[in-house]
């Protein structure tokens, strides 16, 4: 457990907060007192973000940044620095997602992922730790996914991602503790935002959209409560404490329900293959064994 801290008055930067959980924590954290930095690429978003903004006591100001840009990320540094002398806490929310097998995707779609969901995320952490270390109860903000504590069939350059920022989070915990910056990590389950809608591609043959539960004003509540309290690392949604339950304690149950289910989806193609393997030619060897033949490139 990290510090307790109150949410007014507080300095807080959001990134990818022109859409979904970042927009929805942007309303939150201002109407609750707080003075917020809204960051994000999309700047007709942002003004949208700032017209329906009503603080309660807070103060909401925008800037547009890529937090896969050094010279973004210095930008949102002078941001926080100009509208409010400082920083206390950062929150990491920005992210990009696909689905699909990894067999069928392109290098860059993976480089893509990690380049915005790792790259970004870590590299706007350090440059906003000198402002944190002269903050008032500082604390970063890693907003995860599930995915990050089992690997999703269809989904594995995400969840790679975010492996790599739970990994990432725990690290730099133990080394930030010195200088009282707590490192906080959330992990919504499937939520109710256009993230699906936009993907860098959608073609994994698990569908989850319906599955999508919570909304982004419910994961913002439960962002500033774990803020508020200073818990390290909790999972959000039944379905999401279940899944990583049972990958926990029952990891082999938890790797044949995946199998399983890529099975279930992949049943035809399984079929034509054992279809195609059976209908091979057999020739005899000068012995007079049965052997298969094979082509000289290979399977098929």
């Amino acid at each position: 457990m990290g510090r307790r801290r109150k949410i007014a008055g507080l300095r807080i930067l959001i990134t990818g907060a022109s859409q979904g959980i970042g927009r929805a924590l942007a309303l939150a954290a201002a109407g609750r007192g707080a003075k917020v930095l809204a960051a994000a690429r999309s700047a007709p978003l942002l003004t949208e973000l700032s017209r329906e903004s009503r603080p309660g006591g807070g103060a909401l100001e925008t800037v547009q940044a890529d937090v896969t840009s050094a010279d973004d990320r210095q930008r949102m540094v002078e941001a926080a620095v100009r509208h409010f002398g400082g920083l206390d806490v950062l929150v990491n929310n920005a992210g990009i997602g696909a689905t699909g097998h990894f067999a069928e995707a392109s290098p860059e779609r993976l480089r893509d992922i990690m380049e915005v969901n790792f790259f970004g995320l870590t590299e706007t952490t350090r440059v906003f730790l000198p402002l944190l270390r002269a903050g008032v109860t500082p604390a970063i903000m890693n907003i995860s996914s599930i995915v990050a504590k089992f690997g999703m069939p269809g989904r594995s350059e995400y969840s790679a991602s975010k492996f790599a920022v739970q990994g990432f989070s725990e690290a730099l915990r133990a080394e930030v503790e010195k200088d009282g910056i707590d490192v906080l990590v959330v992990c919504p389950g499937l939520t109710q935002t256009n993230f699906s809608q936009n993907m860098i591609e959608k073609k994994s043959r698990v569908q989850l959209d319906h599955l999508r539960g919570m909304t982004s004003e419910t994961v913002a509540d439960e962002v500033l409560k774990s803020l508020e309290r200073g818990r390290h690392d909790i999972n959000l949604t039944f379905q999401g404490r279940l899944l990583v339950f049972v990958s926990r304690f029952f990891p082999r149950l938890a790797d044949s329900i995946a199998r399983r289910k890529v099975r279930q989806v992949f049943r035809e193609e399984i079929a034509a293959s054992k279809i195609s393997t059976d209908k091979k030619p057999f020739s005899r060897d000068p012995k007079g064994s049965a052997r298969e033949t094979r082509s000289p490139l290979g399977r098929g």
